[in-house]
Parts: structure tokens; C-alpha cells; sequence
């Protein structure tokens, strides 16, 4: 990993704990810690790119903005009571960042967000607490740490 990229993953941590954590308590992720948090995210990574003479990287942060917000968009059009727009602005920011590795890890990142939110929520209705909702973000937030922790850089 560059050194250049601590800092937007830095930033990336200290907003994935606070969106998780407002994500569980209200079931929301509210665009006034996601749009900001997460242009800063983008930016930061888009001048790594720029540090590092890496326009591949930057295309790849690009591309895994609209990927994953095409992705999930269209899953939040489908069922818009269960995916909120939130989600959909997270994976965004989530397929930045995961653009960065290329656009494999942007497909799994996301891809594994949606199998463990489908694991939990089958989990749910095993123990019989059918009609519990669960907070999205989280899921989102997790698989990408994973896949980034995961690499290959």
C-alpha cells in the first residue's frame, strides 16, 4: 500500500465506525456525515493517485463509484422500503474505495456485502424474528474492509 493512501483510508475507518454505529442505532446513514465523509474519502484517494502516477488507479476509483452505485441503485429502485438511498450513497463511496484495488474487488466487496446481509437476515428468521429489519451500512462498510484487508494491492 502507498503511503500516500493512509490518510484517505484513515479518514475511511474513523467514517465507516460512525456510519456503522448510527447505521445499527437509527436505521439510517445521514448525508451529513456520508456526502462529506465520503467526498473526502474520494478526494484524498483521487490525489494518492495523482502522488503515485497511477491514472489506472484513478480510473479505477471512478469506475467503482458508478459501478456500485448503478448496482445498488437499481436494487434500491426495486425495493426502495429495504434498500434506502443511504446504502446506495454508501456503496458508492465503498466502490471508490474498492476501485482503488480494481475492479474485481469492487464486484466482490460488493457482491459479499450482500451475502452476509442475506446470511444475518436469514439468520433472523431461523430465530424467529421475522419483520426485524436490519441496517445495511454495516454489511456495506464490513466487506469492504475485508476485501481491502484481503488485497492484493
Amino acid at each position: 500500500m502507498p503511503w500516500c493512501l493512509a490518510p484517505a483510508l484513515a479518514v475511511f475507518a474513523v467514517l465507516s465506525v460512525a456510519l456503522a454505529v448510527v447505521d445499527v442505532r437509527t436505521h439510517r446513514l445521514p448525508d451529513g456525515i456520508l456526502v462529506p465523509g465520503g467526498g473526502i474519502v474520494l478526494v484524498l484517494m483521487a490525489g494518492a493517485a495523482a502522488v503515485t502516477g497511477s491514472p489506472h488507479r484513478l480510473m479505477g476509483l471512478g469506475g467503482g463509484v458508478v459501478a456500485a452505485f448503478v448496482v445498488c441503485l437499481a436494487v434500491h429502485l426495486a425495493r426502495p422500503a429495504a434498500f434506502g438511498g443511504g446504502d446506495v450513497k454508501l456503496a458508492a463511496v465503498c466502490g471508490g474505495v474498492l476501485g482503488w484495488v480494481g475492479p474485481e474487488a469492487v464486484a466482490s466487496g460488493i457482491a459479499l456485502a450482500f451475502v452476509a446481509g442475506g446470511m444475518a437476515g436469514a439468520g433472523a428468521v431461523a430465530a424467529g424474528a421475522r419483520g426485524t429489519t436490519l441496517a445495511f451500512g454495516p454489511f456495506l462498510l464490513g466487506a469492504t474492509w475485508v476485501r481491502l484487508i484481503s488485497g492484493p494491492w
